[in-house]
């Protein structure tokens, strides 16, 4: 099960993801927003970085007008690991060796064809493992080092 999420900027890609994994046959659950009207991307990313972190979710999608802010917001919350693909070494790459498991896009940066095919080789790729395993186990470790956890504040 795939969760997605976008903000104003990238509802109308959002929309073409979604009818492309239908297409796909793969199931979804679409975390907002609803329209165009202008909103705040960390709601979305957050979101969708719950829903992957808490296991319910094995991948995420997410999508704002370049796809970077959606992302950062993704990754504030521990166990995510969301990449902002612009290109398709890059999609690969971050399902390869960083376990990646929230794909960032970007409407206003990245055409529907080149996002489509971004989007099938995040599916696809799988995670190597091997050296790699060490350095997630790494990032794993730098989040739960960090001030904010100990202190109990806010994660998101």
């Amino acid at each position: 099960m795939i969760a997605i999420g976008s903000d104003h900027g990238g509802f109308k890609l959002k929309q073409e993801v979604m009818e492309h994994l239908d297409k796909l046959g793969l199931s979804y659950k679409d975390f907002g927003t609803y329209s165009e009207e202008s909103c705040d991307y960390p709601d979305y990313g957050g979101a969708v970085g719950r829903a992957v972190a808490s296991g319910e979710y094995q991948r995420g999608i997410v999508l704002c007008g370049t796809g970077i802010g959606i992302t950062i917001a993704a990754n504030k919350i521990p166990g995510i690991r969301a990449a902002a693909c612009t290109d398709c070494f890059s999609a690969e790459m971050c399902r390869r060796h960083n376990n990646a498991n929230i794909l960032g896009l970007g409407q206003r940066v990245t055409g529907v064809g080149l996002a489509m095919k971004i989007l099938d080789i995040f599916l696809e790729t799988p995670f190597e493992g091997g050296r790699h395993t060490h350095r997630i186990d790494k990032i794993t470790a730098m989040e739960n080092e960090s001030p904010r956890r100990q202190q109990g504040g806010n994660q998101t």
